[in-house]
């Protein structure tokens, strides 16, 4: 199983939400939930994993699961060897998975990725990983359900997260 997670925030409280699939072309999860983190940490510039992670953490652990890839909204690795949310997460898991991250928008300290372009943007998605290769994380990323720059599942991650 996969997982596609993603993390909203609304003044204090966080909502993560967790859409669970079996193969990278499915259109439809097989569970979805989210989670609500009442206090959540005030972002500091340079350490976003302290915000993002226990959210991340608390929605994984609802799931019960363990998922051979973690799919986040970010990036895995920082420049100068540096980790960034995705490495953070990986981590601090309990077992052993993949996390892949997939960031909408460049980030300058940010490096060790691919840029892919889905259904007809010329908008890339910056994909990085740790735990499988670039060249397995790119390809599935690219071929999962939906004809749109963001895949069907990552989207129904990030409208569930912030349905608030």
């Amino acid at each position: 199983m996969n997982a596609a997670l993603d993390v909203h925030y609304s003044g204090p409280e966080a909502h993560a939400a967790c859409v669970v699939f079996k193969s990278w072309s499915d259109s439809m999860a097989v569970v979805s939930f989210r989670v609500l983190v009442p206090s959540a940490r005030a972002y500091r510039p340079g350490r976003f994993f302290e915000r993002e992670l226990p959210p991340l953490l608390a929605v994984l652990e609802r799931s019960g699961e363990r998922f051979s890839h973690i799919i986040i909204d970010g990036f895995v690795h920082l420049k100068n060897g540096e980790m960034g949310l995705g490495a953070h997460l990986h981590s601090v898991l309990p077992y052993s998975a993949a996390v892949i991250g997939v960031a909408k928008n460049p980030l300058a300290v940010a490096d060790c990725f691919v840029t892919i372009n889905r259904g007809r943007s010329s908008k890339p998605l910056f994909v990085s990983a740790i735990g499988c290769a670039l060249e397995e994380a790119a390809p599935a990323i690219a071929g999962m359900h939906g004809p749109y720059r963001i895949p069907t599942l990552l989207h129904l991650a990030d409208r569930m997260a912030r349905d608030v």
